[in-house]
C-alpha cells in the first residue's frame, strides 16, 4: 500500500522554525522525485520545494530560497523541509508528493506527481 504521511506543522510565531517531515512506504522511494507543495485558505496549491532521488537536484520557489531547505534520507524513506525565518504569509496545508516513476528530475508541476499525502498544517502568528 502506497503511503505518503507528512508530520510536524503547528503553531509557531513568526521568525520561528519547524521541519516538516513525510515518510512514505509503499513504492520505490530512491528513485522518487519528491515534492513539497502548500495551500493556503482561499488560494491555489503551491509548489515550494522538490529533491531529485539522489538529492543531487533541488527546487525552490524563488521566494522560498534561503529560508526552505528540502532533504531526504533514502536509507529511511523520508523526506524534510526544514523552514527558517516563518512568516504569516507561509500558513498553509503543507502537501508532500511523489513522482514515483522512477529517476526523474524535480518539477514545479502538480501534475508531475502521481501520489499526495493528506497534508499538515502550519501557522504562523504575527
Amino acid at each position: 500500500q502506497v503511503q505518503v504521511v507528512e508530520s510536524g506543522g503547528g503553531l509557531v510565531q513568526a521568525g520561528g522554525s519547524l521541519r516538516l517531515s513525510c515518510a512514505a512506504s509503499g513504492f520505490t522511494f530512491s528513485s522518487a522525485v519528491m515534492g513539497w507543495f502548500r495551500q493556503a485558505p482561499g488560494k491555489d496549491r503551491e509548489f515550494v520545494a522538490a529533491i531529485s532521488w539522489s538529492a543531487g537536484r533541488t527546487l525552490y520557489l524563488d521566494s522560498l530560497k534561503g529560508r526552505f531547505t528540502v532533504s531526504r534520507d533514502n536509507a529511511k524513506n523520508m523526506v524534510y523541509l526544514q523552514m527558517n525565518t516563518l512568516k504569516p504569509e507561509d500558513t498553509a496545508v503543507y502537501y508532500c508528493a511523489a513522482d514515483r516513476r522512477g529517476y526523474r528530475i524535480p518539477s514545479v508541476q502538480p501534475d508531475r506527481y502521481d501520489f499526495w499525502g493528506q497534508g499538515t498544517q502550519v501557522t504562523v502568528s504575527s
